[in-house]
């Protein structure tokens, strides 16, 4: 099994060291684990400075790849927060810096953030969605340096009722930018976590990015803490497989590599 979403203590929003969770990783029999911290430059909630020191990331990695490297492979990667004022700091970011795998995420919309709820307010759910999605459809039109999109439909998480739409004509314009580009998405396991009745997308998303086309996909916890570490990996890899998905994929270099689930 792979979890290809996991921060630890390099991630300001989390305080587990590296090996606590390469240690829980192991024991739970993985095979490999991607590290992907997060970047959100200008992050609406200034108490929190979601940056970190890239040389010093780096020299842990290499460290925790030396150290374990008989019994797991660990990969670096990086979450960005994409914002369409930012896309061209992100380019830069990436031309200069190795990673081995990038999810771009949105977690805010129209320079709000959606975890305070400061995004929804005067908005209706139907509202905030359309403006969600229409954003990310902007960022993936004009920003191409990453290989995923994370928790795509993040929007519903924060939100006490689901719109009455299901918004599927904007996130098929969506996958198809991410398609021809050769990027992809993943299954972000921590919706349940959350209290939502999917992970994030939903399996009607995945169902349409399919139809779309889409092979490249990830599956990760979103782990902040060891013990969720794996958290739903292998009920959605059963998921994918019901849907007709054939491989799941990691990544080395940026480059997609797919195994059979």
């Amino acid at each position: 099994m792979f979890d290809y979403h996991i921060h630890s203590n390099f991630s300001a929003d989390c305080e587990t060291p590296m090996e606590k969770t390469i240690e829980q990783a192991i024991k739970f029999g993985m095979k490999e684990i991607c590290f992907t911290e997060h970047i959100d430059y200008e992050y609406p909630d200034k108490s929190i400075i979601f940056e970190f020191d890239l040389a010093a990331y780096d020299k842990k990695i290499k460290e925790m790849q030396s150290v374990y490297a008989d019994r797991i492979s660990v990969k670096k990667g990086l979450e960005i927060g994409v914002q369409p004022h930012l896309l061209q700091r992100y380019n830069e970011l990436l031309n200069k810096e190795y990673f081995d795998f990038v999810i771009c995420s949105m977690h805010t919309t129209e320079k709000k953030d959606l975890h305070s709820g400061d995004f929804f307010k005067n908005k209706t759910v139907d509202k905030a969605y359309e403006a969600y999605y229409n954003e990310l459809l902007y960022c993936v039109k004009n920003y191409k340096e990453f290989n995923i999109l994370g928790h795509l439909d993040l929007v519903k998480r924060y939100t006490k009722q689901n719109s009455k739409y299901d918004f599927h004509d904007i996130i098929k314009s969506i996958f198809q930018e991410i398609i021809y580009a050769g990027k992809g998405i993943e299954i972000n396991t921590s919706g349940f976590r959350y209290g939502l009745e999917n992970g994030m997308p939903s399996s009607d998303i995945l169902k349409l990015y399919k139809e779309c086309g889409g092979e490249i996909i990830t599956v990760g916890s979103d782990s902040h803490v060891e013990t969720t570490v794996g958290f739903g990996v292998k009920d959605s890899l059963e998921l994918l497989k019901s849907i007709g998905f054939s491989y799941v994929s990691t990544f080395e270099g940026r480059k997609p590599l797919f195994h059979s689930i």
